[in-house]
């Protein structure tokens, strides 16, 4: 372990950094609004640059705006220790949803040059592009580029509500950089997050040590009907795709409910066409959420939802198509990660618990090519994407010096 449990990041500081951040695009009922390749990333991007160099770190971008500020360490052939997240929010978004988990990492530096510490191997901490999605889907884009499961074409294709490309917009802000996206060489990563869910406030926890991701399943499903008059159509002669989907809403909680413990599913978005309150929807258009970290219960909610909708649409005279639109198998963090994070949290005499991440993350798709953990600390309600998202100073602190003491002993300090 690390030599002392009075090793501390400064508390003041990180909060004072959140704070500043959060001023880069602000929401409209005090959180923030600084989606992706918007100029509001490009200010906060600037912003965590100088406070990074500042702390002696020095920058590389890569083809997908991917930031990696490395502080060098006593040995710079050494594979380096990542600490990472992401400073894009949703349109209504929180303080702290990402942005917790690169900033708490730029504090470790700066902990680590206060107290004259020095490791063995480089620490680098990043900020992962377009980590939430809302603008281009599908979300965790440029980490997923990096892990391979993306190419760039495909990434730079994306295209946002109002047409503009990925590439294009990444290019109009100026953060497209040159390095190559992928085969940096990674010791290990490190993932500072909110919980965005209610379980660790509700057990009087401080830590939450994550050992597993949730799989999940994205399905988007468009029924077609027929438009017709509300008032003036029979009963038994409609063709009504709003019902339909009102059915399969239903079913899919049932599915979930089938499926449990450890399985959730839900309908999120969902449009009706026309969208006229005197007209029968002669289509609709939702999409379905499974989520699980146990991927036979994920593969059965999918595999039954594709098999009864159908039947449900074709009882109502109804198309059908269900496209998959967004896929991760459930994730197992590095153990040996996970038990650093765990000891780092008991040597320090902070409360924690095991705990399996609801939502996905960068790390989910690094794990794929490094050893990666997750460390998260409580929110208020559980409550995240929605800008009443809230924490405390001090959860965030005990956070950041288990991340803290995780990565020196990781890293290695040089005596």
């Amino acid at each position: 372990m690390t030599a002392a449990g009075n090793m501390k990041i400064n508390p003041d500081r990180l909060w004072d950094s959140l704070m500043d951040m959060a001023k880069i695009g602000p929401g409209v009922a005090g959180g923030n609004n600084r989606q992706t390749l918007t100029d509001a990333d490009a200010e906060g991007r600037r912003l965590f640059q100088a406070w990074c160099e500042d702390a002696g770190m020095t920058m590389g971008v890569d083809r997908m705006g991917n930031m990696f500020m490395r502080h060098e360490g006593a040995d710079p052939t050494l594979d380096p220790v990542y600490i990472g997240s992401h400073l894009d929010t949703q349109p209504t978004g929180g303080k702290y949803d990402g942005v917790l988990g690169v900033l708490a990492g730029l504090e470790v530096v700066r902990s680590i040059r206060d107290m004259g510490l020095r490791t063995r191997r480089p620490i680098v901490v990043v900020n992962w592009t377009n980590e939430e999605g809302t603008r281009f889907a599908p979300a965790m884009l440029a980490s997923g580029v990096y892990a391979g499961i993306h190419d760039e074409d495909y990434a730079n294709s994306r295209e946002d509500a109002e047409g503009k490309r990925f590439g294009d917009e990444l290019d109009r802000i100026g953060w497209r950089g040159t390095e190559n996206v992928g085969g940096r060489p990674m010791h290990a990563m490190f993932e500072y997050h909110i919980e965005q869910g209610p379980i660790l406030e509700a057990e009087g926890r401080q830590i939450g040590v994550v050992t597993h991701g949730q799989g999940l399943w994205w399905l988007q499903v468009t029924l077609t009907g027929k438009d017709a008059h509300t008032g003036s159509t029979p009963m038994n002669m409609r063709v009504n795709a709003g019902l339909g989907m009102a059915r399969i809403i239903e079913a899919v909680h049932r599915i979930a409910m089938d499926h449990q413990p450890g399985a959730v599913g839900a309908v999120g978005q969902a449009n009706v066409y026309p969208n006229s309150r005197n007209v029968i929807p002669g289509k609709a258009v939702f999409a379905i959420d499974f989520r699980s970290p146990d991927l036979g219960k994920l593969t059965s909610m999918r595999t039954r939802l594709e098999a009864e909708a159908p039947v449900i649409a074709a009882e109502l005279g109804l198309g059908i198509e269900i496209e998959p639109v967004g896929h991760f198998d459930p994730v197992t963090f590095d153990p040996a990660l996970v038990d650093v994070v765990r000891g780092a949290a008991e040597e320090l005499g902070y409360s924690h618990l095991n705990i399996v991440s609801g939502a996905g993350h960068d790390a989910c798709w690094i794990n794929r090519v490094a050893p990666t953990v997750m460390i998260m600390c409580p929110c208020v309600d559980g409550l995240s994407h929605n800008e009443a998202e809230e924490i405390s100073p001090e959860w965030a602190a005990a956070g950041a010096d288990v991340l803290l003491h995780s990565v020196l002993e990781v890293a290695e300090i040089v005596r």
